[in-house]
């Protein structure tokens, strides 16, 4: 069985100001006002963007590679607030918002799951959260890690694949930004949240997965864990995704940072602690250019359906211009290769390019 995985996937702001349906363009955040002008700050980098766009302009060269990969299962992290709430959440710095009239800019890539455990779902409150839910069911799409309650939280998506089923369940912790009044409650909407790396917090996600697992179920854990920048994975992250795997999680897919982390293959499955993000505004903003986050990777992980083992984990790299995915130039998917080799080295992962501009792990 073969799954794609991505990171952060943020519709909001400047990216639903080009989409045909755009929220109103107010901000509420010290950085920018207007949501245009994260539209101006991408054409100035770039060139002009022909608004409004198809609802499948942000995938761009995206669609093309997964057609021809074919995965059994698409997920991905939604971090975005798909809704016409106005209810900011006034203590948070940034907030995402999506209108509901754009939700094609997700089923134009045919995504299965949307992961949406994370710092960003509850931009706009328990009624944005409640309109986002709806929207993407209404859309034909799965949302795991949020629901108006724990046990709906909780549930892990389901999809049927041609070898069998593959299970997501999607959780958060505060080291994202994530605050713990977000967690859902028996009768409260929020998030599938951790409270810590702990053992105990190990055996919440295992029980989880093993209420809905059957037999030769490919398990995935996707959570929204870290800081936004740097390298580094503490300790206890490793301990923790380690303790999962032992536990019968098949594949960590981990996010929150805005360039990729280390890979680490351990007994046979992939731990992906931060996930590069793969569509958000954020071009010609400043600041950390060292971590070339124009960059972007589609994370493609074929799985043995029988033993449920590593068969192959292939990155295609994608730069985004004009808030639009293209594949990555020669130079900069050597760029990737080594960044990647030097930082996922200490867990013993080494990866190389093959003719289609791709990156293999080998």
């Amino acid at each position: 069985m073969t799954v794609f995985l991505a990171g952060d996937v943020m519709t909001g702001r400047g990216l639903d100001q080009i989409l045909p349906s755009p929220s109103g363009p107010q901000l509420h955040e010290h950085y920018m006002r207007d949501a245009r002008g994260y539209v101006t700050l991408a054409e100035k980098t770039n060139g002009p963007i022909p608004k409004p766009v198809e609802v499948d302009w942000p995938w761009g060269d995206a669609l093309s590679i997964l057609d021809e990969a074919d995965p059994d299962a698409r997920l991905i992290n939604v971090e975005t607030s798909v809704t016409r709430s106005d209810d900011y959440a006034p203590a948070k710095g940034i907030h995402y918002r999506m209108h509901p009239g754009n939700a094609g800019v997700l089923a134009a890539a045919r995504i299965d799951v949307c992961a949406m455990a994370n710092n960003h779902v509850l931009d706009f409150g328990v009624r944005g959260l409640e309109e986002t839910l709806d929207t993407l069911a209404g859309a034909g799409l799965s949302a795991a890690g949020a629901g108006r309650n724990t046990e709906q939280a909780w549930r892990p998506a389901v999809v049927d694949a041609g070898a069998g089923r593959i299970l997501m369940l999607s959780v958060a912790l505060t080291s994202s930004g994530v605050s713990a009044a977000d967690a859902a409650g028996p009768s409260r909407p929020g998030l599938a949240l951790l409270p810590d790396l702990s053992d105990a917090s190990a055996a919440m996600v295992i029980e989880a997965v093993q209420r809905r697992r059957r037999a030769g179920d490919l398990a995935v854990l996707s959570v929204h864990w870290g800081s936004n920048w740097g390298y580094d994975i503490p300790d206890e992250q490793v301990r923790f995704a380690h303790r999962l795997v032992d536990a019968g999680i098949d594949i960590v897919h981990g996010h929150s940072s805005h360039h990729p982390r280390p890979i680490e293959i351990y007994r046979g499955k992939p731990i992906l602690y931060g996930c590069v993000d793969l569509i958000n505004d954020y071009e010609g903003i400043g600041g950390n250019e060292q971590f070339r986050d124009d960059l972007r990777l589609l994370y493609l992980v074929a799985v043995d359906a029988g033993t449920r083992e590593l068969r192959e984990l292939r990155m295609v790299p994608v730069q985004v211009r004009q808030m639009r995915l293209h594949r990555a130039a020669a130079s900069d998917v050597e760029w990737l290769r080594e960044r990647l080799n030097g930082i996922s080295a200490p867990f013993g992962s080494h990866f190389a390019a093959n003719d289609d501009g791709e990156l293999v792990a080998g």
